[in-house]
């Protein structure tokens, strides 16, 4: 029996995961989940997050979902409390940590939304002895990404002020799914640290153990299918199939 993957995210980060799965596993069935017609999750409360979530999640296992992913990182920090839900949900900060090599020392930046860096999962979870961790609150270039505004002065200035903290970092985790998009313009800002793609690492576990069925793809959005269609073509040159919309929260 083939699986058929659920990923879920706010906007178009998502995507990125997406993007790896199709060149590994194109035969995979995935169904993609865009949440903007949502309050952003970043700015949610942790409980209507969690009920939003579960209700995405159950919707996803109607249709057929045999696991769910939240390839969001704010999605990712109430993961915990969807426990019940009726298929199994991964969060992506799992993900981000495991992509830290266990031999790396000294400095690990972490790049994320409000809610992501002051949840502070990250710094918990990679706290040890021998290496320091340096979060930063990266909240504008998500929306330039959407926007189709990477390489834009207005892009750069936002960049070159969140790292700035980070030059000299040994790695640098990627703590939101948009951020890769804008991968060239943080290597330029940051020579001599390691990205470190969260999305990339979740797509070499899933690749490792789902089964492929017929690749079929169905992407849904809650917001604008065609504001969708743009923001995916400018972040991924990625031409999306038709996009279903969905009925508001």
């Amino acid at each position: 029996m083939s699986d058929r993957l659920g990923i879920v995210d706010w906007g178009i980060g998502g995507l990125g995961l997406l993007g790896h799965l199709d060149r590994e596993v194109p035969a995979l069935d995935v169904v993609s989940w865009s949440d903007t017609g949502f309050t952003p999750y970043g700015l949610a409360s942790t409980a209507a997050l969690a009920a939003r979530l579960r209700s995405v999640v159950d919707d996803l296992a109607r249709r057929g979902c045999t696991e769910v992913v939240l390839a969001c990182n704010a999605a990712s920090t109430v993961v915990d409390r969807l426990a019940g839900a009726p298929v199994p949900v991964a969060g992506i900060i799992a993900a981000g940590v495991a992509s830290v090599p266990d031999g790396l020392d000294g400095v690990v930046g972490v790049v994320g939304g409000r809610r992501t860096i002051r949840g502070g999962q990250y710094r918990r979870a990679l706290a040890r002895p021998g290496r320091r961790v340096v979060s930063r609150v990266a909240q504008p270039l998500s929306a330039h990404i959407e926007g189709g505004r990477i390489g834009t002065d207005a892009f750069e200035t936002d960049l070159r002020r969140i790292v700035a903290p980070l030059r000299g970092a040994d790695a640098l985790i990627l703590a939101c799914t948009h951020y890769p998009a804008a991968a060239g313009a943080f290597a330029a800002e940051l020579p001599g640290t390691v990205l470190l793609d969260p999305a990339a690492h979740m797509a070499t576990d899933l690749v490792a153990r789902l089964t492929e069925g017929d690749g079929e793809r169905t992407v849904l959005t809650t917001g604008d299918p065609d504001l969708m269609r743009s923001s995916a073509d400018a972040a991924w040159q990625m031409a999306l199939p038709v996009i279903d919309r969905l009925p508001g929260p």
